[in-house]
């Protein structure tokens, strides 16, 4: 099964159940070595990296973050 395929099992569980689902993943992660966790973070790092240097990037002005965020909450 894909990712893809779990991930859209997973979202027609109830909230209930989503919920458990989520924190036995959370807490799965709280188990990885320091080498698991620091080869994660390089991962992302890199990925961030790489976004932020990209035309595409999904780099936002803080302004503008803000105003959505604050407009999200009202």
């Amino acid at each position: 099964m894909s990712i893809e395929e779990i991930e859209a099992e997973a979202l027609k569980l109830d909230p209930e159940a989503r919920a458990r689902l989520a924190e036995k993943l959370l807490e799965s992660l709280e188990t990885l070595s320091e080498q698991e966790t620091e080869a994660l973070w390089a991962e992302e790092a890199d990925r961030r990296d790489a976004d932020w240097d990209s035309p595409s990037g999904s780099a936002r002005p803080a302004a503008d973050v803000l105003r959505d965020a604050r407009a999200k909450l009202k």
